[in-house]
């Protein structure tokens, strides 16, 4: 007996001995940056506990309730240390753009649901530039069938797409064989170029035929990369609903195998959201691989020449828009100013209200999206625009008088301070998890990059953001949208500051390319 007694005291000490020199080797390693006393949250294991974390070239190299050494320490006692956000719907691109995201903690903005094309060629002329944030994107199936079915050659240039909509041709036609050919074509070398999945921006071109989507669905599978769809139609009145959408997109991956992901269903289904996700969220218990994002907001952004905008009743079936529900750089519209846009100018970027989330029952709805476990938090953030052109330019702050979308710096501080901190619809844990683990799990089968990305763990790469859950604010109006977001005190990507004590870091430049491996 008393054998026994002092082997188990043995093996305590022995315990305690290893636990002893494990905290010290701890203690003693010198990292490059520690994050001391934050309240660290990792959406993957359930983490949400006072911790310290060790980084080291560029990767979470500890994660301890005992001390840390590092070459530089930050407290963020009071504060919370998180995965940085992902925003998979992010169409500005722009170092300005991009550095209006990371003041509200989005740390990888991806270009998916429009795409851009050649794929190569942006890539390729993104590398030249400083990016304070990772970036990347998909193919742009709009980009191929213009040139298929217009013969103009195609530019990896946002602002080349928003020139085409003076062009009907490419919008309301269904392909030839020979075009879809030439289609498929396109996105499949894109796809051998890195594209990290195919953007099926079909809401511009709703008259393509199912035919040629589901080709294209076909073609993600074969090759393992996500669709991302605009559904072609956005209307609540059936024929040509969204819910005939959603479900055409839902029976693309249930046929063609295809990963399908369902970009901001808010706006695409306006007040029918009940009837749509219902769609989302049954395929996904039946094991379809069907993955749908939302932006905070119930107003889009959108081209004044999209086809939705056009024919006979589509007031009506955009669920009784009035003109004055539009509005340009805050002004509302007219009727003779609206087709005097669309005449004239049908690239010009509108913002189209669609819900009133000062009304009751607009909001439920809007709650419907953006608060569903099964739903991530996505931007849709657009271009910068000053004196009517895309702002390419490096000036910080923003020149006066640049305008977007609010939720193009506004969309993740939104939801902590509306839905977490002011309503309580969502806890921290899972907007966090919203916002990091699940678009990096929406990517990761096909990405590999992904895998080290929306978790903090060790061997995860170092993009954190720490922020004060009683301060951060979305300052973005629709009619002053200049105005960073505020309460985030520390951005990293990469183990590098990009935001250090709320201010923006301008000769930060860590952001990399998020790309699939070039196969040719």
């Amino acid at each position: 007996m008393h054998s026994n007694i002092g082997k188990a005291l043995s093996l305590t000490l022995l315990s305690v001995s290893l636990l002893t020199a494990s905290v010290t080797a701890l203690a003693q390693e010198t990292h490059d940056l520690v994050i001391v006393n934050g309240r660290v949250i990792d959406p993957e294991t359930g983490l949400d506990a006072v911790r310290n974390v060790g980084i080291k070239d560029g990767s979470i190299a500890a994660i301890s309730e005992f001390p840390l050494t590092g070459a530089t320490t930050i407290n963020a006692k009071g504060q919370v240390v998180a995965p940085g956000w992902i925003d998979l719907h992010a169409h500005g691109q722009e170092i300005g753009a991009l550095r209006m995201q990371a003041m509200q903690g989005v740390t990888t903005a991806l270009e998916l649901e429009s795409g851009l094309l050649p794929i190569g060629d942006w890539y390729t002329a993104e590398a030249k530039k400083p990016h304070p944030i990772n970036y990347g994107a998909a193919a742009a199936w709009t980009f191929a069938r213009i040139q298929a079915t217009t013969g103009t050659e195609a530019k990896a240039d946002l602002g080349w797409f928003q020139s085409m909509f003076a062009n009907h041709d490419w919008q309301n036609s269904i392909s030839t064989p020979e075009q879809q050919k030439e289609i498929l074509a396109l996105l499949e070398q894109a796809i051998k170029e890195g594209a990290i999945g195919v953007g099926v921006n079909a809401g511009y071109a709703p008259g393509n035929g199912q035919k040629e989507y589901f080709a294209v669905a076909q073609l993600a599978a074969k090759y393992n990369v996500p669709t991302f769809t605009h559904v072609r139609y956005a209307s609540v009145p059936e024929p040509k609903s969204s819910f005939e959408a959603v479900k055409e997109l839902v029976s693309n991956a249930a046929l063609a195998g295809a990963h399908m992901h369902l970009c901001h269903i808010n706006s695409t289904s306006m007040r029918d959201i009940d009837s749509t996700l219902p769609l989302v969220l049954n395929a996904q218990k039946d094991g379809f691989r069907v993955s749908v994002g939302a932006y905070p907001y119930g107003a889009a952004g959108t081209t004044v020449g999209a086809e939705m905008f056009r024919g006979d009743g589509w007031q009506v079936r955009m669920g009784g828009t009035k003109y004055s529900d539009f509005e340009l750089n805050g002004k509302r519209l007219d009727e003779k100013t609206f087709n005097d846009l669309q005449a004239n100018s049908p690239g010009t970027i509108i913002t189209w209200h669609y819900l009133d989330a000062e009304n009751p029952v607009d909001l439920a709805k809007l709650d419907a999206s953006v608060a569903n476990l099964n739903v991530a938090i996505e931007s849709d953030a657009m271009p910068w625009v000053v004196n009517g052109k895309n702002y390419d330019g490096d000036a910080w702050p923003l020149p006066e008088g640049a305008f977007a979308h609010p939720r193009s710096n506004g969309s993740f501080a939104k939801v902590l301070r509306f839905w977490v901190r002011e309503r309580g619809v969502l806890s921290l844990s899972d907007a966090v998890k919203k916002m990091s683990l699940m678009p990096a799990q929406i990517l990761e089968e096909s990405v590999p990059q992904m895998r080290k990305k929306g978790r903090i763990q060790v061997g995860m790469d170092a993009d954190i953001v720490v922020f004060d859950l009683e301060k951060v604010a979305d300052k973005s109006t629709f009619t002053e949208p200049n105005q960073p977001a505020v309460g985030f005190d520390y951005v990293i990507v990469d183990g590098e500051f990009v935001v250090y004590k709320g201010k923006l870091k301008t000769d930060a430049a860590p952001g990399k390319a998020i790309r699939r491996p070039v196969t040719q």
